[in-house]
């Protein structure tokens, strides 16, 4: 994918939200930039485990960006399902998060949108900490210099 005049590369793991496999998602998670964590708008159940699964990831890896994804948007928008999660709530706890799609993997719709501010996000963070790093060289550059110029007294 492409951002900030760079192309990055983007790898994804699903866990798929088993409970089976919920020892071994941490070995995926742990270190990871960003994850998405899906549910169904039409199922609280759903809410409910990406409640869960947020907890999970933040005691391993806090710092990690979460980015919310709200599945079937087709079917909301034809009518076939329901909303159960009210739009209010899925608002609220989305605030501190670093966003929000509702997406439909039928049509594609947002998909797209949802990866490219992950990688907008990622590609921003790492500009700020290569501009922190060479802030840090700098800094330390100039104190050596210092420390190489001053005189010392003996007595």
């Amino acid at each position: 994918m492409h951002s900030s005049d760079k192309d990055f590369k983007v790898g994804i793991w699903d866990t798929a939200g088993s409970e089976r496999y919920e020892a071994m998602t941490r070995i995926y998670y742990r270190g990871a930039h960003a994850a998405i964590i899906c549910y169904e708008p039409s199922s609280i159940e759903s809410w409910t485990r990406l409640r869960h699964w947020l907890h999970e990831l933040r005691t391993v890896e806090e710092d990690c960006k979460v980015y919310l994804c709200g599945t079937k948007k087709d079917l909301l928008d034809g009518g076939y399902v329901s909303r159960d999660v009210p739009e209010d709530i899925v608002c609220t706890y989305s605030r501190d998060l670093n966003g929000h799609f509702l997406t439909s993997s039928k049509t594609g719709e947002n998909v797209d949108e949802l990866f490219q501010k992950i990688v907008d996000d990622c590609a921003a963070d790492m500009k700020l900490m290569k501009q922190v790093e060479e802030q840090k060289l700098q800094l330390q550059k100039e104190e050596a210099a210092k420390a190489k110029n001053k005189e010392y007294c003996s007595c």
